[in-house]
Protein backbone atom coordinates (compact mmCIF):
# COMPACT_ATOMS: atom_id res chain seq x y z
CA UNK A 1 0.00 0.00 0.00
CA UNK A 2 1.16 3.52 -0.73
CA UNK A 3 2.00 5.86 2.10
CA UNK A 4 0.08 8.65 0.38
CA UNK A 5 -3.18 7.24 1.78
CA UNK A 6 -2.02 7.76 5.38
CA UNK A 7 -3.76 10.40 7.45
CA UNK A 8 -1.63 12.86 9.46
CA UNK A 9 0.10 11.15 12.39
CA UNK A 10 -0.69 7.57 11.36
CA UNK A 11 2.17 5.12 11.76
CA UNK A 12 3.07 1.86 10.07
CA UNK A 13 5.34 -1.13 10.66
CA UNK A 14 7.30 -3.35 8.26
CA UNK A 15 6.32 -6.98 8.82
CA UNK A 16 7.54 -10.13 7.07
CA UNK A 17 5.06 -11.75 4.66
CA UNK A 18 2.33 -13.69 6.46
CA UNK A 19 2.60 -17.40 5.76
CA UNK A 20 1.14 -19.18 8.77
CA UNK A 21 -2.60 -19.15 8.03
CA UNK A 22 -4.22 -21.40 5.50
CA UNK A 23 -7.70 -20.05 4.96
CA UNK A 24 -10.14 -21.06 2.25
CA UNK A 25 -12.49 -18.48 0.80
CA UNK A 26 -15.95 -20.01 0.71
CA UNK A 27 -17.66 -17.37 -1.37
CA UNK A 28 -17.97 -13.66 -2.14
CA UNK A 29 -20.00 -10.81 -0.72
CA UNK A 30 -21.93 -8.65 -3.18
CA UNK A 31 -22.72 -5.14 -1.99
CA UNK A 32 -23.48 -1.80 -3.66
CA UNK A 33 -20.26 -0.37 -2.16
CA UNK A 34 -17.54 0.13 -4.78
CA UNK A 35 -15.10 2.31 -2.79
CA UNK A 36 -14.10 2.52 0.85
CA UNK A 37 -15.81 5.90 1.04
CA UNK A 38 -19.10 4.30 -0.09
CA UNK A 39 -19.13 1.85 2.83
CA UNK A 40 -21.15 2.75 5.90
CA UNK A 41 -19.17 2.98 9.14
CA UNK A 42 -21.13 0.00 10.41
CA UNK A 43 -23.87 -1.94 8.71
CA UNK A 44 -27.52 -1.47 9.58
CA UNK A 45 -30.42 -3.92 9.42
CA UNK A 46 -32.31 -1.32 7.39
CA UNK A 47 -29.41 -0.99 4.94
CA UNK A 48 -29.51 -2.20 1.34
CA UNK A 49 -29.99 -5.85 0.43
CA UNK A 50 -26.67 -7.58 -0.17
CA UNK A 51 -25.82 -11.07 -1.38
CA UNK A 52 -23.68 -13.73 0.23
CA UNK A 53 -22.68 -15.93 -2.70
CA UNK A 54 -21.44 -19.23 -1.31
CA UNK A 55 -19.44 -21.68 -3.41
CA UNK A 56 -22.28 -23.89 -4.78
CA UNK A 57 -20.40 -27.04 -3.65
CA UNK A 58 -20.92 -25.84 -0.07
CA UNK A 59 -24.68 -25.18 -0.39
CA UNK A 60 -25.66 -28.16 1.84
CA UNK A 61 -23.80 -26.43 4.69
CA UNK A 62 -26.56 -23.78 4.64
CA UNK A 63 -29.33 -26.27 5.47
CA UNK A 64 -31.22 -24.95 8.50
CA UNK A 65 -29.80 -21.41 8.25
CA UNK A 66 -33.34 -20.10 7.69
CA UNK A 67 -34.00 -20.69 11.42
CA UNK A 68 -31.69 -17.78 12.17
CA UNK A 69 -32.89 -14.22 11.83
CA UNK A 70 -29.41 -12.88 12.48
CA UNK A 71 -26.15 -14.41 11.27
CA UNK A 72 -22.53 -13.42 11.59
CA UNK A 73 -20.30 -13.21 8.55
CA UNK A 74 -16.52 -13.35 8.72
CA UNK A 75 -14.69 -12.04 5.70
CA UNK A 76 -11.23 -11.14 4.42
CA UNK A 77 -10.71 -7.43 3.79
CA UNK A 78 -8.48 -8.10 0.81
CA UNK A 79 -7.99 -4.47 -0.22
CA UNK A 80 -6.91 -3.21 3.21
CA UNK A 81 -3.52 -2.08 4.42
CA UNK A 82 -1.92 -4.47 6.88
CA UNK A 83 0.81 -2.26 8.33
CA UNK A 84 -0.97 0.45 10.36
CA UNK A 85 -0.17 0.66 14.07
CA UNK A 86 -2.02 3.91 14.75
CA UNK A 87 -4.92 5.35 12.83
CA UNK A 88 -7.06 8.43 12.68
CA UNK A 89 -10.68 7.26 12.45
CA UNK A 90 -12.76 8.68 9.59
CA UNK A 91 -13.98 12.11 10.58
CA UNK A 92 -11.86 12.08 13.74
CA UNK A 93 -8.62 13.76 14.64
CA UNK A 94 -7.61 11.61 17.59
CA UNK A 95 -4.99 8.97 16.79
CA UNK A 96 -5.79 5.55 18.20
CA UNK A 97 -4.20 2.12 18.15
CA UNK A 98 -5.44 -0.21 15.43
CA UNK A 99 -6.70 -2.79 17.94
CA UNK A 100 -8.94 -0.19 19.60
CA UNK A 101 -10.83 0.38 16.33
CA UNK A 102 -13.10 -1.57 13.97
CA UNK A 103 -11.11 -0.25 11.03
CA UNK A 104 -10.61 -2.63 8.10
CA UNK A 105 -6.89 -1.82 8.13
CA UNK A 106 -5.20 -4.28 10.51
CA UNK A 107 -2.42 -6.89 10.50
CA UNK A 108 -4.92 -9.67 9.77
CA UNK A 109 -7.76 -7.89 7.96
CA UNK A 110 -10.64 -10.06 9.11
CA UNK A 111 -13.98 -8.31 9.10
CA UNK A 112 -17.16 -9.38 10.82
CA UNK A 113 -20.74 -8.24 10.55
CA UNK A 114 -23.94 -9.31 12.19
CA UNK A 115 -26.50 -9.21 9.43
CA UNK A 116 -30.23 -9.75 9.11
CA UNK A 117 -31.05 -12.80 7.00
CA UNK A 118 -33.81 -11.88 4.57
CA UNK A 119 -33.94 -15.14 2.60
CA UNK A 120 -32.01 -18.03 1.11
CA UNK A 121 -31.86 -18.62 -2.65
CA UNK A 122 -30.00 -21.91 -3.05
CA UNK A 123 -26.32 -21.16 -2.39
CA UNK A 124 -27.05 -17.44 -1.95
CA UNK A 125 -28.16 -15.63 1.19
CA UNK A 126 -29.82 -12.23 0.86
CA UNK A 127 -28.94 -10.11 3.89
CA UNK A 128 -29.04 -6.56 5.24
CA UNK A 129 -26.35 -4.97 7.37
CA UNK A 130 -23.11 -5.44 5.44
CA UNK A 131 -20.45 -2.74 5.47
CA UNK A 132 -17.78 -4.07 3.09
CA UNK A 133 -16.73 -3.60 -0.51
CA UNK A 134 -18.36 -5.51 -3.34
CA UNK A 135 -16.51 -8.75 -4.07
CA UNK A 136 -15.04 -9.18 -0.57
CA UNK A 137 -13.99 -12.82 0.01
CA UNK A 138 -16.12 -14.74 2.54
CA UNK A 139 -14.41 -16.80 5.27
CA UNK A 140 -17.28 -18.17 7.36
CA UNK A 141 -20.97 -17.95 8.25
CA UNK A 142 -22.26 -18.52 11.78
CA UNK A 143 -25.64 -18.13 13.42
CA UNK A 144 -25.60 -15.58 16.22
CA UNK A 145 -27.51 -18.06 18.39
CA UNK A 146 -27.99 -21.80 17.88
CA UNK A 147 -31.37 -23.31 18.68
CA UNK A 148 -29.75 -26.52 19.92
CA UNK A 149 -27.62 -24.90 22.65
CA UNK A 150 -28.04 -26.57 26.02
CA UNK A 151 -29.73 -24.47 28.63
CA UNK A 152 -27.93 -24.05 31.93
CA UNK A 153 -29.63 -25.14 35.13
CA UNK A 154 -31.27 -22.24 36.99
CA UNK A 155 -28.90 -20.10 38.98
CA UNK A 156 -25.69 -21.19 37.23
CA UNK A 157 -25.24 -18.30 34.82
CA UNK A 158 -26.90 -16.52 31.96
CA UNK A 159 -29.49 -18.40 29.96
Amino acid sequence: MADDDLRPGETTVDLPPADDARLRFIGRLRTPFKTRGDCPRQGSFDGPECRVELDPRLAPALDGIERSETIELLYWLDRSRRDLLTQSPRGGRELRGTFSLRSPMRPNPIGSSRVKLERREGAVLVVRGLDCLDGTPLLDIKPVRCDHARRRPSGTGPE
